[in-house]
């Protein structure tokens, strides 16, 4: 039985035949990654989405190895930066709280193509800042598409069954995140191309890679738009014309979430170790050319290498918190979750005491290792936590890793030297890694908030009511 896909009825899209599907009502989420296939919805929604994540983060972080470069041109003080800083994850703060939402009503698909379509303007108008004020607005507007994280999680947690659920997730998300890594080596070149290659000036140059960024992520809005579904039976819209899925009003429930205890804990984990994360990736290039002196170019590949680790770090903590669950169930999960971030905050408490660049490098490479780790532990238990409200789950953690970039933000602009800074932090990691054994999960799923029977789609992932 085919069905025409409805849009997005509160925009007015019009329906497209290209994105029909038919519904499989027997389709179950895979049991397993198999990362040589496209050709099963699953494995297609995998691979779309962590590379769209990855350009996500690549336009997102874009203007960070760049500052230098900015700061000199546009005569930023410190504590301009310092608000741009705060101005980068502040806005992803309420844009991952909508989109969780936005996801529960419908669905990932949609949800993901505008988020790059809208998300591209601002990303392309930072090229035409001109002063700090203009600049910072950019900024701001340009967090928006951090969000895209949460539709990430969604889309894998609904495509993925629960043995595998955690390293899905972990891998899906890691991959998208090495766009920070990337974004930290490719810019000095792209940025060098256009001025040395092309001969702009360094003002035109800065401004012709975030054109070329935005227009990047626009056109993965479009891959997105035609290449996936929502989940393994087919998309809401279609679900809902046949009447396996409650109306979009009906889905989900964000005070729902919001109630939840578990919800709140695992978002202070997340502002520990995904705040960090996006504090790094923002300050590494700034840290190592004011501490030790380096050029953009050298500076970038240090912090580079930082992003990078989440070609194997982030998804190793989802394959650990899967494995720890079959020795020891879901308690397992929150014990591996707790190790991976008390062993950040002691790397932390040991990277801000580097004097030497090899050891200051080596440090920043194992403090890396257990961010990215914590990140997926984090994430692998995210989808056992309330099935009909996981977009809204997903969205407040997700949320509660930029409220922690934000704090840390703050802690950079209050004027403290940055080992004291990092030191500081790395007492608050330390003492927030309890939290991570607070509160029980369960491996009974809820139902999906359907209208009928739908076996294969209330399986994707376990939670608790």
């Amino acid at each position: 039985m085919y069905l025409k896909t409805q849009g997005w009825p509160s925009l007015g899209i019009l329906e497209n035949p290209m994105t029909t599907h038919a519904i499989d009502r027997d389709a179950a989420p895979a049991e397993r990654i198999e990362l040589f296939r496209i050709d099963t919805p699953s494995m297609r929604a995998f691979h779309v989405t962590w590379m769209a994540f990855f350009l996500c983060f690549f336009a997102w972080f874009g203007l960070a190895p760049l500052m230098p470069v900015i700061r000199d041109e546009l005569q930023l003080t410190r504590q301009q930066v310092g608000w741009c800083l705060i101005g980068s994850v502040a806005m992803t703060v309420f844009a991952r709280l909508l989109i969780g939402r936005l996801c529960d009503r419908y669905g990932p698909r949609l949800t993901y193509a505008w988020l790059l379509w809208l998300g591209a303007l601002p990303v392309i108008g930072a090229a035409f800042a001109h002063d700090f004020a203009s600049f910072f607005v950019a900024r701001l507007l340009i967090g928006s598409i951090g969000a895209s994280f949460v539709i990430t999680q969604y889309h894998t947690s609904k495509m993925f069954a629960p043995n595998c659920v955690g390293t899905a997730n972990a891998t899906a998300a890691g991959w998208g995140n090495l766009g920070g890594g990337v974004t930290q080596m490719a810019m000095p070149l792209l940025f060098a191309a256009f001025t040395g290659g092309l001969g702009l000036s360094a003002a035109f140059g800065w401004r012709a890679c975030m054109v070329v960024a935005g227009l990047v992520c626009a056109t993965a809005g479009c891959v997105y738009y035609w290449f996936t579904q929502d989940t393994p039976q087919g998309n809401f819209a279609d679900l809902r014309a046949a009447q396996l899925l409650a109306p979009s009003k009906q889905s989900g429930s964000f005070w729902t979430a919001a109630r939840n205890y578990r919800v709140w804990s695992l978002a202070l984990i997340y502002a520990c170790c995904f705040g960090l994360e996006l504090t790094l990736d923002n300050v590494a290039v700034l840290y190592f050319s004011d501490v030790f002196h380096l050029d953009i170019y050298r500076a970038g590949l240090i912090a580079g290498g930082f992003g990078m680790m989440n070609l194997f770090a982030r998804a190793l903590g989802g394959i650990v918190s899967d494995r720890w669950a079959r020795e020891w169930g879901l308690p397992g999960r929150s014990r591996w979750l707790f190790v991976a971030i008390f062993g950040e905050g002691v790397m932390l408490l040991v990277f801000s005491q580097m004097t030497s660049l090899p050891l200051a490098v080596a440090a920043l490479l194992g403090l890396g290792l257990f961010i990215k780790m914590s990140n997926g532990a984090t994430y692998a238990l995210v989808p056992f936590v309330n099935r009909s409200a996981l977009g809204s789950v997903a969205g407040i953690v997700g949320a509660g890793g930029n409220v922690g970039a934000v704090a840390a933000g703050f802690l950079f602009q209050s004027g403290l030297s940055w080992p004291t800074t990092f030191w500081l932090l790395g007492l608050l990691v330390s003492s927030c890694s309890a939290l991570a054994l607070l509160g029980s999960y369960s491996q009974e799923p809820a139902a999906e908030p359907a209208l009928a029977p739908a076996p294969a789609d209330a399986a994707v992932a376990p939670a608790v009511s």
